[in-house]
C-alpha cells in the first residue's frame, strides 16, 4: 500500500460527521484543535498550522518562508533527504509542508496502524531539520531557476505584476517565491532564524483526527507540542491597496493578451454581510457561464475564452480581482468592457432573475463542499481562523435564501470601490 492509496481514501469519503473545535491543555495554554473522530476508514491525519507565519514574515528577504517550507521536505540533518523519505515510504506515511501569505502548515497522514511512527518522524524533523549550507544552496538554485522559468509563464507574470502594483511597497508586493536578487542573499542563518521564530506555540492551531479518539490523539501529540517554543504572539496588520489605480503593460513574445485586474474591496473577513458579498460576487463574475462578465465578454462578443472575477477576504487584506485572456488586437476593447460591466453593476445592481439563479446554485452546492473528512476539517478550520461560528454555513444559507433584491442591490451600490481598477497586461510589443 502506498501513500497514493491514502490520498484516494481521503477523497472518497462521504459521511456527514461534523468536525469540532476543542482545546488541548499544555502548561498554562489552551491550544485550539479542529478534531473529528472518523471511524469509517483506518486513517490518521494531523496538521500543525501556524497563523501569521506565512510569507508575511519574510521581512526584507522575500522568498525565505517558501524556501523554509521546501527545506522541511528535505528530511532531517541526520538522515538526509533520501533516507528520511524511505522511512516515510516504508510505512505509507505522507508528510508535506507548505505556506500561504498568513499561514505555515506541516501536515502528516498515515494509516491508523502507523500513527506512532508518523508522529515519531514528524518529531524527528521538527528537532533536526536539514538546515545545512549544502541544502540551502541547493534550494536557492532551485528557487531562482523556478522564478526564471516563470518569466515565460505569462499568466504568472501578469498576476505578479498586478500584485506588485496594487500593493507596492508592502509585504504583498512579492509573491511566495520571492525575488531573484533577494533570494541570492538568503543564508543558512536566515533560514535557521526564520525556523526558530516559526515554531511558536502561541500561533499554533491544530487540525487532526481520523480513526482515533480525542483522548488518544491528545496523548499522541503531546511530545510534538513540547518541541514548540513559547514566544510572543504575533498579530497581523491590515494591508491596504495603493490609492491610485494604474495600468501596467509588459511586453512578451505572445499572440494573446493576459489581462489581470483588481481593486480594493472594503469588507472585513468576518463581516455580517459575507452572504451578500458571496451572492454579488457569484453574479458578477464567479459563476462561470451565466455571470455578467462571461456573458458580456465571451458569449455576446467573443472577446475571450473565459472571464471571471472573485472577492478575497482575509485578515490581512481584502480585494476584488479577475482575469481574462484575449487577442492582443482586442485587449483595449476588452479592458474597456470590463470597466463598463463593473460600473453598470455597481450603478444598477443585479436583476431578480440573477438573484434567484444565484440562490439556487449556492444553496444547492454549498453542502457538497463538506462531504469528505478533509473538506469538513478544512471548513471548520477556516471558520475558526476567521472568527466565525461553526454553524456559519447553515446560517449563511438561510440568509441567502431570504435575501431580498433591494438588500442585495443596496450592498452592491455601496461598494463602488471595485471600479478603482488596477490593470496588468502582458502583451506583445506591437499592441503595447
Amino acid at each position: 500500500m502506498t501513500r497514493w492509496l491514502i490520498l484516494i481514501l481521503f477523497v472518497f469519503q462521504g459521511f456527514a460527521v461534523a468536525s469540532q473545535v476543542k482545546f488541548i491543555k499544555h502548561n498554562d495554554k489552551n491550544i485550539p484543535i479542529i478534531f473529528e473522530h472518523f471511524k469509517q476508514l483506518p486513517i490518521f491525519n494531523l496538521q500543525l498550522i501556524f497563523k501569521n507565519s506565512g510569507y508575511i514574515q519574510d521581512g526584507d528577504k522575500p522568498g525565505q518562508t517558501y524556501m523554509l517550507s521546501k527545506l522541511l521536505n528535505e528530511g532531517t540533518k541526520k538522515d538526509g533527504t533520501t533516507k528520511f523519505a524511505s522511512k516515510l515510504e516504508s510505512k505509507a506515511i505522507s508528510l508535506s509542508v507548505h505556506n500561504g501569505f498568513e499561514t505555515f502548515v506541516l501536515e502528516i497522514s498515515s494509516l491508523i496502524e502507523h500513527k506512532n511512527e508518523a508522529i515519531k518522524l514528524l518529531n524527528e524533523l521538527l528537532k533536526d531539520p536539514n538546515i545545512t549550507d549544502k541544502t540551502v544552496s541547493k534550494l536557492k538554485t532551485q528557487q531562482i531557476s523556478t522564478l526564471k522559468q516563470k518569466q515565460t509563464d505569462f499568466d504568472y507574470v501578469s498576476s505578479a505584476q498586478l500584485k506588485s502594483t496594487m500593493y507596492k511597497n508592502t509585504k504583498l508586493s512579492f509573491g511566495s517565491f520571492g525575488d531573484i536578487k533577494k533570494i541570492k542573499t538568503i543564508t543558512k542563518a536566515d533560514i535557521k532564524s526564520r525556523y526558530e521564530n516559526l515554531l511558536n506555540i502561541n500561533n499554533l492551531i491544530i487540525v487532526g483526527g481520523g480513526d482515533i479518539s480525542f483522548e488518544n490523539l491528545q496523548s499522541l501529540i503531546k511530545p510534538t507540542i513540547s518541541i514548540l517554543k513559547d514566544k510572543q504572539t504575533t498579530k497581523p496588520s491590515f494591508i491596504d491597496t495603493n490609492k491610485t489605480p494604474i495600468k501596467k503593460i509588459t511586453t512578451k513574445p505572445t499572440k494573446q493578451a493576459y489581462i489581470y485586474f483588481g481593486s480594493p474591496f472594503y469588507l472585513k473577513h468576518n463581516s455580517d454581510q459575507l452572504h451578500i458579498a458571496k451572492v454579488a460576487s457569484f453574479i458578477l463574475g464567479g459563476s462561470g457561464f451565466g455571470s455578467r462578465l462571461m456573458e458580456q465578454i465571451r458569449v455576446k462578443r467573443g472577446l475571450a475564452y473565459s472571464a471571471y472575477s472573485h472577492i478575497s477576504l482575509n485578515q490581512t487584506h481584502s480585494s476584488f480581482a479577475g482575469y481574462m485572456q484575449t487577442d492582443t488586437a482586442k485587449q483595449e476593447q476588452a479592458v474597456k468592457l470590463v470597466k463598463d460591466i463593473i460600473k453598470n453593476f455597481t450603478t444598477n445592481g443585479a436583476t431578480s432573475d440573477e438573484l434567484e439563479k444565484a440562490k439556487k446554485f449556492l444553496i444547492g452546492s454549498t453542502p457538497l463542499k463538506t462531504e469528505t473528512f478533509s473538506q469538513r476539517q478544512h471548513k471548520a478550520f477556516d471558520l475558526y481562523y476567521k472568527g466565525l461560528p461553526q454553524n456559519y454555513d447553515k446560517t449563511s444559507l438561510n440568509l441567502i435564501k431570504n435575501l431580498k433584491l433591494d438588500e442585495l442591490n443596496s450592498f452592491i451600490k455601496n461598494h463602488k470601490e471595485i471600479n478603482e481598477l488596477f490593470i496588468s497586461i502582458v502583451t506583445n510589443e506591437k499592441s503595447k
